[in-house]
């Protein structure tokens, strides 16, 4: 099996849940004989977060290389990013990280694709609603995703940074996001939206969700389990 390497931290309620589904699922596979080998590296939230809101792309890139230089030292044999939001720059990362990685972008539109979905709305951060790497993997492959109005947009975005990132999971922010996604549905005929954060799956899931849901992190993990074992 391949070693990985993950950037977690940002935050770390979504980096406990890659490596806790990674070792049940890479164990699953090897039929209850083996677990994965990994290395995480931390950032830390409130400089990465710093970072972005500054718009210092050079900065962010600089930062998370540390981190891909010490996982590289330390044996991994690729890596990946645990945020949607850190993917801003990862078109930057891919070019000068000394090892491969894998993308959440590209995984979640192969994933939409398969599935058929032709109406698609993205949810998340600002940075991932608003800037164009998410996007831009879509129209790579033929595809498209939209963003919800500015106003749901603001929302969405305090409820990921205020609450979701540090663990905090309310009953009340659970129901205006479903009323959100109804209004998709309703008025636009949406079908299906990405969880582009992954923090958003702690508070939606297909259990609640008016719509499929494509669960960013889940996707990705499901890719980086086949990745382990040298699939894909």
């Amino acid at each position: 099996m391949r070693k990985l390497g993950l950037i977690g931290g940002t935050g770390y309620e979504s980096t406990l849940v890659y490596y806790r589904e990674l070792n049940r699922k890479v164990n699953k596979k090897c039929g209850g004989r083996a677990f994965p080998e990994m290395a995480i590296e931390s950032l830390d939230l409130y400089k990465a977060l710093e970072l972005v809101a500054a718009e210092d792309y050079e900065g962010l890139t600089a930062y998370i290389m540390e981190k891909l230089n010490a996982l590289a030292a330390g044996g991994a044999d690729f890596a990946a990013l645990t945020a949607g939001t850190m993917h801003i720059v990862f078109d930057r990362l891919k070019d000068i990280s000394p090892l491969p990685l894998a993308g959440i972008p590209e995984a979640v539109c192969e994933r939409a694709k398969a599935l058929g979905f032709s109406k698609v709305r993205l949810l998340g951060t600002l940075t991932t609603m608003e800037k164009d790497f998410f996007k831009d993997a879509f129209k790579a492959a033929g595809a498209a995703v939209t963003v919800p109005p500015k106003g749901d947009r603001l929302l969405i975005h305090k409820r990921i940074t205020s609450e979701l990132e540090f663990g905090i999971v309310k009953e009340s922010t659970r129901k205006e996001l479903i009323t959100v996604i109804e209004n998709m549905r309703d008025e636009e005929g949406i079908e299906a939206v990405v969880l582009g954060c992954t923090e958003l799956p702690l508070i939606l899931d297909e259990s609640c969700c008016p719509l499929p849901v494509l669960d960013i992190m889940a996707i990705h993990i499901d890719k980086l389990t086949e990745l382990i074992h040298g699939e894909g």
